[in-house]
């Protein structure tokens, strides 16, 4: 029998079904994409198995443009496959035009983070459509009539079946889409080879930028083979928040600012940048870090005021376009329907 379980949003509760998954042959993420091998390992939830009809249930899900109110727009038009799913505007127009206040993140490699959204504050892949979905400056639709709406399509009731074998529900919808995403990995850049023991892969300009990236504590923040804590940091980008970040979900006022690291993979390709997407360039991002912040009470210690010289500026960049992973752009090209 389905059982109930709750999913809480910064927008409120909604209620969703859950039910026994289906056995079909054997389908696992290596047949959509390879896992690096100098990643962790990869974990799917329990509730949750990846099977072939759920993944491609995803995709076209991800790409469907019936998600938004005017019919104009899909999760891709915020997460663009050719730039490294990302965008190159600082705020993404949603339905109708109308403009929210944050920078559409890159989904890559969420497999292996804890938790989602600018502030952290969505648990699960799984829950998080739910903000998009119903928030006024995105997608703006009632989460009911887009489930009935995407239910009338005769191949999803088919892989809603097939993959999950009960009709298509928001169970369905959350579920499919979270699969299809969790197959978003990169780990082919030239420092990922690098970090497999190819010697040659970085530049001598990229190595000395990576020695300035640890040697300035980046890598403290943007650490790992993931290049990021998944923690929340006042980076000291304003004296005054208008967005004020994890403190609209714990009240704390040493939240005030404070935004999830976000990974570092593919960051030349994914300007502009900054939870806003007030830096439009790489070069203003190190600009504002060598300044050493605003000096927002909340300001991370290690954010301190640094001297760069002409090569340090040069270096550094020349490591963070190593992290470019062009083969899964290609990829992520090719999963348009």
């Amino acid at each position: 029998m389905p059982t109930a379980i709750r999913h809480t949003l910064l927008w409120g509760t909604v209620l969703v079904l859950m039910g026994c998954e289906p056995e079909l042959p054997a389908f696992t993420v290596a047949d959509v994409r390879e896992i690096p091998a100098h990643f962790p390992a990869y974990v799917e939830p329990a509730d949750n198995p990846l099977n072939e009809a759920k993944w491609e249930l995803g995709r076209h899900l991800f790409f469907d443009k019936r998600f938004s109110a005017d019919g104009m727009l899909s999760c891709a038009s915020c997460h663009n496959p050719s730039l490294a799913m990302a965008d190159s505007l600082a705020v993404t127009p949603g339905t109708f035009g109308a403009l929210g206040v944050r920078n559409a993140p890159a989904l890559v490699n969420l497999a292996w983070q804890p938790r989602f959204h600018r502030e952290g504050g969505v648990p699960s892949l799984e829950a998080q459509v739910l903000a998009p979905v119903q928030e006024p400056t995105e997608f703006h639709r009632d989460l009911v009539e887009l489930v009935d709406e995407l239910g009338q399509d005769p191949q999803y009731r088919d892989w809603s079946r097939e993959g999950f074998d009960r009709p298509f529900d928001a169970y369905v919808m959350t579920r499919a889409l979270a699969a299809f995403q969790r197959t978003l990995i990169s780990g082919s850049s030239p420092y990922d080879r690098w970090l497999q023991g190819q010697a040659e892969a970085l530049s001598p300009a990229a190595l000395r930028g990576w020695e300035r990236f640890e040697e300035f504590e980046c890598a403290s923040c943007h650490q790992g083979v993931m290049l990021s804590d998944f923690t929340t940091h006042n980076t000291g980008l304003y004296a005054t928040y208008v967005d004020q970040g994890a403190y609209r979900l714990t009240f704390d006022s040493t939240d005030i600012g404070a935004f999830k690291t976000p990974s570092l993979r593919n960051v030349a390709l994914t300007g502009p940048y900054m939870f806003d997407g007030s830096l439009p360039s790489l070069e203003s991002v190190l600009e504002h870090y060598a300044s050493g912040g605003s000096g927002h009470v909340n300001q991370d210690e290690r954010i301190q005021p640094r001297s760069l010289s002409a090569q340090d500026r040069s270096d550094l960049m020349a490591f963070l376009e190593s992290l470019t992973d062009d083969e899964f752009v290609t990829w992520s090209e090719g999963l348009r329907p």
